[in-house]
């Protein structure tokens, strides 16, 4: 299992990168300041940093180029509020390998993270192929197929599949899907959700009867099953 270093001061922001990451497949560990990123990386062997640059102990790029002339083949994906031309250019410059603003959304963050993943292993992939009943997604080709027939699926109609696949069987909450799909700030009032529900279903053929099925469990949320 691949594991992924989280530096990031924000608690609540933490655990929610920290949680989706852990249901796609990786292995996590945190660090809240750079002080314990430097704990963690002398002390695992890490596949991928995601750092913040506002962090309470160090200036985030003064710590990038420390750990870029310790681990130089360390892929390093930035994340953070500094937005501007410059920070992006100094970010790459100073040795990070990609480099996400925030606001973000969880679908790019996590697709970047397997880019670099990729780039750095031919066996980056946590999962190459999830399946529910006659329903397969293969991952690294970003292939849909029900019953053997060819799904074409939006990037978003793509990655809300695959959450709901990793997830089968479970209960997902309307606010963990908008997280999850479209971003940390997303309004929970928006009914994004069950439009795209709607188009997969549409566009899967899923049927009362007909397995797999995505169910609506009311006032609650979603729940992708292969059962009857």
């Amino acid at each position: 299992m691949r594991k992924i270093l989280v530096v990031e001061d924000d608690r609540n922001l933490l655990e929610f990168i920290s949680r989706g990451l852990r249901e796609a497949g990786f292995s996590v560990e945190e660090a809240p300041d750079t002080f314990t990123a430097l704990e963690v990386l002398t002390g695992t062997e890490v596949d991928l940093m995601i750092l913040d640059l506002m962090l309470p102990d160090m200036d985030g790029f003064d710590f990038l180029a420390r750990v870029r002339k310790r681990w130089p083949r360390l892929p390093i994906l930035i994340l953070s509020a500094r937005s501007s031309v410059e920070d992006r250019v100094r970010g790459l410059e100073l040795g990070s390998d990609d480099y996400l603003t925030k606001p973000f959304s969880f679908a790019e963050l996590l697709a970047r993270v397997k880019a670099l993943l990729r780039r750095a292993s031919p066996t980056a992939e946590p999962e190459e192929v999830l399946r529910a009943g006659a329903l397969t997604m293969d991952l690294r080709r970003r292939e849909v197929r029900m019953e053997g027939r060819p799904v074409d699926l939006s990037p978003k109609e793509f990655a809300l599949l695959e959450y709901l696949l990793r997830n089968r069987g479970r209960v997902l909450t309307k606010i963990q899907i908008l997280e999850r799909i479209w971003g940390y700030h997303f309004s929970p009032e928006s009914n994004i959700v069950e439009v795209y529900i709607c188009r997969l279903r549409e566009k899967l053929g899923l049927k009362k009867g007909k397995r797999p099925t995505i169910r609506t469990i009311r006032e609650v949320g979603y729940i992708l099953t292969d059962e009857t």
